[in-house]
């Protein structure tokens, strides 16, 4: 029988300006799901500590230990009234905003090279699966330049250097609380509309990572 296919869901844990991160609930209800057409697939999930350091040494150590076929990863934008499906990361760093430890960047960009890395054409497919739950779902060019862009590049090294096949990263907004789903006019998000989008790109991800590990190079 061959392995069993390995998925990792990422989360962050609470920053300065944020004491609640959404991505924690949303990761562990995902983790849970239990359907017939996950028996054969392996749901580990991680939920880093918002610094750059946690970043570099936990994404090694974690991917090392559970060899996921498919890395999906959640980061908050609470400006974003909206779920972002991020297509590429940004060689940028932002010099302002202190991490959880409060550490600034001492360099703008993260690497020498490019400007940016695409996750793939994936991400559109994703993109399909979380608007057919009905939730305001849009494509991204920008994942800004703190953590959620800096883990989004560390990720893709990552694939292009033999790690996950796969891996995408999505921004989630703050989430309705106490019932109230509305603020300002603007419709909020609840957490059970977000983990049924959460569920479809999980599915989406899981039929992907099969295709993809079985035509390696494609």
């Amino acid at each position: 029988m061959s392995e069993r296919l390995r998925i990792l869901l990422t989360g962050f844990g609470p920053f300065p300006g944020a004491p609640f991160n959404p991505t924690q609930p949303l990761v562990a209800r995902l983790a849970r799901l239990r359907r017939p057409s996950l028996d054969d697939v392996a749901i580990t999930s991680h939920i880093f500590p918002v610094t750059y350091a946690a970043v570099d040494r936990q994404l090694p150590e974690v991917l090392a230990k559970e060899k996921p076929d498919a890395l999906l990863m959640f980061g908050l934008a609470a400006r974003t009234p909206y779920l972002r499906i991020e297509t590429r990361a940004r060689n940028a760093v932002t010099m302002l905003w202190p991490d959880a430890a409060n550490t600034r960047s001492s360099k703008r960009g993260i690497a020498g090279h490019a400007d940016a890395m695409t996750f793939g054409p994936h991400t559109t497919r994703l993109l399909r699966a979380a608007r057919l739950t009905g939730i305001d779902a849009r494509s991204s060019r920008d994942a800004g330049a703190y953590l959620c862009n800096y883990l989004s590049w560390r990720a893709i090294e990552n694939v292009r250097a033999g790690g996950p096949l796969l891996a995408a990263f999505i921004h989630i907004p703050l989430l309705a609380r106490s019932g109230a789903v509305r603020r300002k006019g603007v419709a909020r998000i609840t957490l059970e509309e977000l983990v049924d989008a959460g569920e479809a790109m999980l599915m989406e991800m899981v039929g992907l990572a099969r295709k993809a590990r079985a035509t390696p190079g494609s």
